[in-house]
């Protein structure tokens, strides 16, 4: 058994770390030649059209995860408005091109699960960015102002923005090894989880779990919130699941995972507001399972 696990493990870290390594040196790019100004002037004025043409930015400009979050912010006090940041949030990090390559090259036997995580990653978006601008259309900004500017709590190297002292070059090779070794301890430990699961849960009590509608997605999103796994990588771990969940659960894993984990959430509390990031928090969860459980229903098990 300790045989089998080994080999599942090594199995996903080889599939998964050459795309980590890819979008670690894409973000570095990205974060060090494209700035928030840039961003903003592609963004139009009418809230709904901004809403549908931000969920697509990530194509563009493929940014971290943890990136995303300094990065939205900075975009809202530039004068984006709130519920367009967040959408390009929580759908930069899954239309991300490195990302979809990896999910492609994750489940190339299962195009289902292929084109619903980006559309969902799309719709859901769109439908939270609405939520908040509901909610937060005649409100202050929720946005916490005693943070250094230059400093957050994620450790990817994303946080470092001075560039003065250091070559491009040399920052480049920095920032891509800050972030590759950042995330790559989060890989490690969602292979292990995902290995063990493998190989020792089996029987009567998994079916039940795994094929209910409801439950599976449950426990996906659970799983999405703990592992923290990043979403260049994410599809390899949610891939050892396919066989036995629901397609919906395993859907709601890839699309919950790049807008909400324990990392994202440390994160958002250190920029925003602890109300705003308990409501998005609820707004994303909500979304997610509602989506995953309803396309479960329609004929997606």
């Amino acid at each position: 058994m300790v045989d089998n696990i080994f080999l599942v493990f090594i199995s996903l870290l080889l599939e998964s770390i050459p795309f980590v390594l890819i979008g670690s040196i894409i973000s570095s790019l990205i974060q060090m030649f494209v700035s928030e100004e840039l961003i903003r002037k592609i963004i139009p004025k009418n809230i709904f059209l901004a809403l549908i043409i931000t969920s697509f930015t990530g194509m563009i400009f493929p940014v971290c995860e943890c990136a995303i979050i300094p990065i939205g912010k900075r975009l809202i006090k530039k004068g984006v408005p709130l519920s367009v940041a967040v959408t390009f949030m929580l759908s930069a990090p899954i239309v991300n091109p490195i990302v979809i390559m990896s999910t492609y090259y994750a489940f190339s036997n299962n195009s289902v699960i292929f084109f619903m995580r980006i559309v969902f990653g799309i719709v859901n978006s769109i439908i939270i960015g609405y939520l908040i601008h509901i909610n937060y259309k005649n409100k202050r900004l929720p946005i916490r102002e005693d943070v250094n500017k230059d400093k957050y709590i994620c450790n990817c190297g994303c946080e470092d923005l001075n560039f003065n002292n250091y070559s491009k070059i040399r920052v480049l090779l920095n920032h891509t090894k800050s972030e590759f070794f950042s995330v790559l301890k989060y890989l490690m430990f969602g292979s292990f989880i995902s290995s063990l699961f493998k190989v020792t849960v089996k029987g009567e009590l998994l079916t039940y779990f795994s094929k209910n509608l409801v439950l599976s997605v449950i426990i996906m999103i659970i799983l999405a919130l703990i592992l923290s796994v990043c979403s260049e990588a994410d599809a390899f771990i949610a891939s050892t699941f396919a066989l036995t969940f629901t397609k919906g659960s395993v859907i709601a894993f890839l699309v919950l995972g790049p807008m909400l984990d324990i990392k994202n959430i440390l994160m958002l509390l250190g920029n925003f507001k602890k109300e705003f990031v308990i409501k998005l928090s609820i707004y994303i969860i909500l979304v997610t399972f509602v989506s995953s459980v309803l396309f479960n229903i329609v004929g997606g098990v």
